[in-house]
């Protein structure tokens, strides 16, 4: 794993109630055994910005990525591409597993792209958590003064986190474009702040 992530590293932060994992059973046989779907399912990620997929009410599997996307459409896919796993949704993106580079790549269906978003799945785990952690406990100092030193310590936060990830795990911030970018960008801007969380009672009332 390229960062240590727990379960109790995770329940100490957001507690059991908003930790989600994946059943073993959900995983395709050539998924099963791999390290990537064992955090899934022993470690789980916080639910918020990442929505991992539910498996499928029939089957008890998680769908493949043929099932959701013309995988002929990708011109930068694997040819065995079809056959992973999705695993969650992230922004307007599929992530699937690859079980044999243990990979997280996100599949854009409007514009019919692939990239590879996480060399592994501890990777993703540890990018949610941060981002996640942030939101919900960034707080701004609730003065129209000081918005604007607010909003430049907010960017630092984002911006340190981008700069921690890449120093380990290149691929989620790896250029403008990537999912985790826009997430990001969004966060630095103030947006996904939501419920009771101390940014959103600020910014919104």
């Amino acid at each position: 794993m390229l960062f240590d992530v727990t379960r109790s590293g995770l329940v100490d932060v957001f507690g059991e109630g908003r930790i989600v994992t994946l059943p073993a059973a959900a995983f395709p046989s050539s998924a099963a055994d791999t390290e990537g779907a064992c955090l899934l399912r022993t470690v789980g990620v916080p639910t918020g910005t990442l929505w991992l997929r539910e498996p499928d009410e029939d089957t008890g599997r998680l769908v493949l990525v043929q099932d959701v996307v013309d995988v002929e459409d990708f011109e930068d896919a694997s040819e065995d591409a079809g056959e992973w796993p999705v695993i969650g949704w992230l922004l307007n993106a599929h992530l699937a597993l690859d079980p044999g580079s243990g990979k997280v790549h996100a599949f854009d269906a409007d514009e019919e792209t692939v990239q590879e978003l996480h060399t592994d799945v501890s990777s993703l785990v540890q990018v949610t958590l941060r981002f996640q952690r942030l939101l919900e406990e960034f707080t701004f100092s609730g003065d129209d003064g000081d918005e604007e030193a607010d909003f430049e310590r907010l960017e630092r936060e984002v911006e340190r986190i981008r700069h921690e990830t890449s120093s380990i795990d290149p691929l989620p911030f790896q250029d403008d474009e990537t999912v985790w970018s826009v997430v990001g960008d969004e966060i630095a801007t103030g947006q996904r702040f939501t419920g009771n969380s101390p940014g959103a009672r600020s910014l919104y009332g």
